[in-house]
């Protein structure tokens, strides 16, 4: 089957609501093209009348169920189809979106749902045991399961489909979405990705970041970045406002991305450095069995992209690869065209509309043009402060709206950037953001650690690989496979070290301060990059 719209059904007959309609949302579609087919997902597909009618009656159940505007809505889920229906049906409410990683433990579900204060949590897991766990004794109007999990006090997903056709509901704009990101501090914050006041310097801007790969009428996205990353549902929103269909896949797997791109003619396609690395490591005659020639786009960010990935990708997929450069605290920032790769080996492109970039110096003092120093981000979308914090201090956020996204890199004469470094702590391993002081914290509870420090290491899947130096107290044993079960409640799988070295005593600086520098460059030194 080949997904793509068919002849617009000008015959339809929309709702009795359609002058309600709005260009580029859900319910225009559904009126306009109502059987076209909007989702695949594996066996499922959705056409934009069904998507339509279960975002309606998800959102009536869910209002039955005490939602109102302003309510968040946590989802951890996987890639799947019922995330776009509560996507939908939380649009037609006015309520947030706030979708978090599936494989994070009880405990740090638990933290995520305090401290945003959602009022919803819908899950996707089999085993309900750890939503259960994370959410006893909140607040909460309702938890629910989507997947196979039936426990007491928990709503199943299709008793939310499972109502008489309501009357249909209207969106004026996308939820605001909310991405639960950290810092030097460990604990995870919440960004809000939405903006009250649409300026023109926005609309130029968002003008600017859909330009760079524009969606054309008939396209088809394949998607297979996480729903709880900001490109997930980036994706799903350029898709559904040009009105053309998306596949989802559930979890990646680098041959059967190759089969699904055959299969629906797929044009764009979103990924992170390591789902390249999965497929050009497949044989040359798997490889060679699929037609990918419909591939118009491949954006690849979230992580820096070797040149050898950069080079066999060109290679097999043509000169459709986009490098992206952004940050969850100021949008997009920047983007190579495929014309550029070649000519500016090693950039991540020039900013984007109305995105302005500072290199400072170690005393907040602009560099010129080709110095290295710390990247500070100017956008229409940069943030003031997180979810339910304070506003940013002066050396986060500086008195003329500048982010210290925590880069250190440089700009040349032609206004391209380049990445050399990472001044903040953060590990990327394949493509999911790390933070080593989260980390640390779990493990430093153990009584046998006197202190840790947690760093990311060259790994050639990931990219990244986490790697812990453990000093223990005086007198004390403790070994590498007994600290992985004291943290494996505590730490998600992909958190945990892969690998732990037991030193006598970390590197420390006069002030105390331990030198992860000192740890990293023996790892590093002899990289394209390190970071």
């Amino acid at each position: 089957m080949t997904v793509q719209p068919e002849a617009s059904s000008k015959t339809a007959q929309a709702s009795s609501g359609a002058t309600s309609c709005l260009p580029g949302t859900l319910e225009h579609w559904a009126a306009d093209r109502p059987d076209d087919i909007a989702i695949v997902d594996g066996d499922t597909t959705l056409t934009w009348r069904a998507w339509n009618d279960m975002a309606d009656r998800v959102a009536h159940a869910l209002i039955s169920l005490g939602a109102q505007p302003g309510d968040i809505i946590a989802i951890r889920s996987q890639i799947r189809h019922e995330w776009q229906i509560l996507h939908a049906a939380a649009a037609k409410i006015g309520c947030s979106v706030l979708p978090f990683n599936w494989r994070l433990t009880s405990h740090e579900t638990r933290f995520v749902l305090e401290d945003s204060k959602a009022a919803f949590l819908v899950f996707d897991d089999d085993d309900p045991a750890a939503c259960q766990e994370a959410s006893e004794g909140l607040p909460l109007k309702a938890v629910i399961s989507v997947g196979a999990a039936q426990a007491h006090g928990i709503v199943p997903f299709s008793r939310l489909l499972d109502v008489a056709p309501p009357s249909p509901l209207f969106s004026a704009a996308r939820p605001p979405l909310i991405i639960y990101t950290s810092g030097t501090t460990g604990r995870p914050k919440g960004v809000e990705m939405v903006h009250a006041e649409v300026t023109p310097e926005l609309f130029e801007y968002v003008e600017s970041v859909e330009e760079a790969d524009p969606q054309r009428p008939g396209a088809v996205t394949l998607l297979t970045m996480p729903m709880h990353h900001g490109a997930g549902p980036g994706l799903c929103w350029s898709s559904a406002r040009a009105g053309n269909a998306i596949v989802m896949m559930r979890r990646f797997e680098p041959e059967q991305a190759l089969a699904e791109i055959e299969r629906y003619r797929v044009n764009h396609w979103t990924v992170v450095p390591t789902m390249l690395k999965r497929i050009a490591s497949l044989p040359a005659d798997t490889l060679a069995r699929y037609d990918v020639s419909s591939i118009r786009s491949i954006r690849v960010g979230a992580a820096p992209v070797p040149s050898t990935v950069r080079e066999w990708t060109i290679g097999h997929f043509g000169h459709v690869l986009h490098e992206g450069y952004g940050a969850t605290e100021v949008g997009m920032i920047s983007h190579l065209r495929p014309s550029d790769m070649q000519r500016k080996p090693g950039s991540s492109g020039r900013p984007y509309r109305h995105v302005h970039i500072l290199i400072k110096d170690e005393t907040g003092h602009p560099l010129p043009a080709g110095q290295i120093g710390a990247v500070w981000v100017k956008s229409p979308v940069v943030i003031d402060r997180y979810l339910n914090g304070p506003p940013l201090a002066r050396d986060v956020l500086d008195s003329d709206g500048y982010f210290a996204v925590g880069d250190a890199g440089r700009v040349d004469d032609e206004g391209f950037v380049y990445l050399s470094d990472r001044i903040k702590d953060m590990i990327i391993s394949g493509g999911v953001n790390i933070y080593p002081a989260e980390i640390e914290a779990a493990m430093i509870t153990h009584p046998a650690i006197e202190d840790v420090a947690v760093i990311g290491v060259p790994d050639d899947e990931f990219g990244e690989a986490v790697k812990a130096f453990v000093e223990l107290r005086a007198g004390a044993s403790l070994d590498a496979k007994t600290l992985q079960a004291f943290i494996q409640p505590l730490l998600a799988s992909y958190k945990r070290p892969r690998s732990i070295e037991f030193v006598a005593e970390l590197p420390r600086s006069t002030v105390d301060k331990v030198l992860k520098r000192e740890l990293r460059n023996p790892f590093w030194k002899n990289q394209e990059r390190s970071v």
